[in-house]
């Protein structure tokens, strides 16, 4: 691979961080947040790849020098393999983690710093996590929910007796440390719905506690009142 070569791969990779940090394709990848960085990661590439062609294509351009036996220098071909993720982000657009992610994983609920939670968001229902809730149901023991209901927003995934779970995939930085958290359900119950399909539900807190037999992690549950499928959201991590 000669430097022209270095370059052009060089651009079609930084276009690729470009379109995917430009539309919402990056979100199956990284956190919202990150956005930003992404767009500079991007540009910075394009820029150095518009510089280095323009350095090897002016007039005064050194020719390239043989070596002792005749044959030009040759750089390690390794460096064509950087055109793999510039294809995957070009020609595969990879659903974001789901159920299968979510059976191979424990819940991710860590005990927080903190000892108290604020309020609820104002409402009925009171619009919060799958993350949220299971924080307070879990560590709290459902104390700052008392006997509001709430909404939440999650996928289904089936659970170790056949039984739907909700679940949220949360990651720290990017989906390659995403994990699930998991809600056990009792109440009115989605049925019929394959895994990976999205719903809203309106519960209340329950005081049941399941285990997840990835990790033996305590998984609070939900008790519903009612629920209804919805599109894919954009955003589908916390």
């Amino acid at each position: 691979m000669n430097r022209q070569a270095q370059a052009v791969v060089l651009l079609l990779l930084g276009g690729a961080v470009l379109r995917a940090s430009l539309t919402d394709l990056y979100l199956r990848y990284v956190k919202e947040g990150l956005r930003p960085f992404l767009i500079a990661a991007g540009l910075l590439l394009v820029v150095a790849a518009i510089m280095t062609l323009w350095y090897e294509l002016r007039p005064t351009a050194r020719e390239p020098v043989d070596d002792h036996d005749g044959h030009g220098h040759h750089e390690p071909r390794v460096g064509w393999l950087l055109i793999l993720p510039v294809l995957g982000l070009l020609l595969v657009a990879p659903p974001a983690l789901g159920s299968y992610a979510a059976s191979q994983a424990g819940t991710a609920l860590n005990a927080p710093q903190q000892s108290d939670y604020p309020p609820l968001p104002d409402g009925d229902p009171a619009p919060v996590s799958v993350l949220d809730y299971a924080a307070r149901a879990l560590f709290d023991r459902g104390a700052s929910i008392g006997d509001r209901r709430v909404q939440l927003t999650g996928f289904l995934t089936t659970g170790e007796d056949g039984r739907p779970i909700l679940a949220r995939m949360v990651l720290s930085c990017c989906a390659a440390d995403g994990r699930p958290v998991k809600l056990g359900l009792t109440g009115d119950v989605p049925v019929g719905l394959p895994d990976d399909s999205w719903v809203e539900v309106i519960g209340r807190y329950s005081d049941r506690i399941g285990r997840d037999p990835v990790n033996d992690a305590e998984i609070p549950y939900l008790d519903i009142e009612s629920w209804r499928q919805i599109p894919t959201p954009k955003q589908q991590y916390d």
